[in-house]
């Protein structure tokens, strides 16, 4: 691909160590959002050598910024699509960075955690699938909306939950962002409305705030996100005509990642082309592995509903590493061979990681000290999340509705009353 660099004055020309084939992730967006949170490194970097290398090089050895080719996105009736080139800041490159490692650290913490039985319950993991959540959260406002299925962690995170709060949550603790009460299905904060358990059922609920967006005059998107396993729905036909009857500011995304469950999309669809499943409705097919290519899908997604055209159905290729849920191995119906290629080929974190070492945006040894820090944040989390007291008993009737009078709710007998505050 043929990149430019934009270099900040003066120039000097580095030489950078191999490549490293790096397996984690995870940080936050330039857009207005909160910084996010972070830790992870692949061996310990001492003291002595973060000095050495903060005085070797400074902030003008690296270019501000670089032009990327990213693949061209299938389009289904529209004359024209998102761009074919993205420009990345170094700031952003180191934002991007950061929150995919952090997220594919959280999960990997919430795997030990699970297999520890500290966990408990359902619990997907989103490893593998960054690109698409900082992707998204790139390219919308934090006023934008957004709700999603079970696999939820990674927007939970990007939508400005720190990992604390969503480790506290899968363990059941106070401290969660539901107060010990979601766990993993169902976490959330302003403007994302989960982590939905039943297949497919949030998507006509997004359209239900876009139709909010419109009707209060809000220059506001709402993303409605489902896998390829909910993609075969009814539901999901019966939103995509009202949201096209009614011009809805609505980007329907179905995160693809190639199986539903344990079925392959060859054997659970009649066609795989699920951005043109809208019929009537534009579509477009992204590479959801490249965080810069679904940025840019994204921006122009939501430059589609901003300006009053109605809905869009976007498909993100991706892929996960864990199985369907922690109760799935992962290998029964697909073999270790197809994961690791797609780890060693397609991995958003070591492809972005590539491009910011490759282009001058950032040396190998500053992205370890981002691991670092990372792995540190993680490991904090996790001792919090562990240690947090689980709520008590007489909270279990909290937070039943929002902004209402207290009032009583009937336990597991008539006898037996709870208390309900908000």
């Amino acid at each position: 691909m043929a990149n430019q660099s934009k270099q900040s004055p003066p120039s000097h020309n580095t030489t950078f160590g191999p490549k490293a084939n790096w397996f984690a992730a995870g940080l936050r967006m330039p857009n207005g959002h909160a910084p996010l949170y972070g830790l992870y490194g692949p061996g310990a970097v001492s003291e002595a050598s973060r000095v050495m290398v903060a005085s070797s090089r400074n902030y003008a050895d690296f270019a501000s910024e670089a032009t990327f080719e990213v693949k061209k996105c299938d389009l289904h009736r529209l004359e024209e699509g998102p761009s074919t080139t993205a420009v990345m800041t170094r700031d952003e490159g180191l934002q991007y960075y950061k929150t995919m490692q952090t997220i594919r650290r959280m999960e990997l913490k919430s795997d030990q955690l699970y297999k520890q039985k500290i966990i408990r319950g359902f619990c997907h993991l989103y490893d593998g699938q960054e690109a698409c959540c900082v992707g998204i959260e790139a390219a919308i406002k934090p006023t934008d909306h957004l709700i999603t299925a079970y696999r939820a962690h990674g927007f939970t995170y990007t939508r400005g939950v720190p990992v604390r709060e969503i480790l506290a949550e899968l363990t059941g603790r106070k401290g969660g962002c539901a107060k010990g009460k979601g766990g993993s299905m169902h976490m959330y904060t302003k403007n994302f409305y989960g982590g939905n358990g039943i297949v497919g059922a949030q998507v006509p609920l997004g359209a239900g705030i876009a139709l909010a967006c419109k009707y209060f005059g809000r220059n506001e998107i709402c993303l409605a996100l489902y896998g390829d396993g909910a993609a075969n729905q009814g539901q999901i036909f019966e939103t995509y005509n009202m949201a096209a009857l009614w011009k809805l500011p609505c980007i329907f995304v179905c995160e693809n990642n190639r199986y539903g469950m344990g079925t392959s999309v060859e054997r659970a669809a009649a066609s795989t082309d699920y951005y043109k499943r809208g019929d009537y409705i534009p579509g477009l097919r992204v590479d959801g592995m490249d965080v810069l290519c679904v940025r840019e899908a994204v921006k122009f997604a939501a430059e589609h509903c901003r300006s009053g055209k109605g809905p869009i159905v976007m498909e993100l290729q991706t892929y996960r590493y864990h199985g369907h849920s922690m109760s799935d191995p992962g290998i029964s119906y697909r073999t270790r061979e197809e994961i690791q290629e797609v780890r060693s080929k397609s991995d958003p974190i070591t492809m972005l990681k590539d491009r910011m070492v490759n282009n001058n945006l950032a040396s190998v040894e500053e992205l370890k000290e981002i691991d670092v820090a990372v792995r540190k944040e993680i490991e904090e989390a996790a001792q919090f999340a562990t240690t947090d007291p689980e709520p008590p008993l007489e909270e279990l009737g909290h937070h039943i509705y929002y902004n209402e009078p207290p009032f009583e709710v009937r336990g597991p007998n008539q006898w037996i009353r709870y208390k309900s505050v908000n």
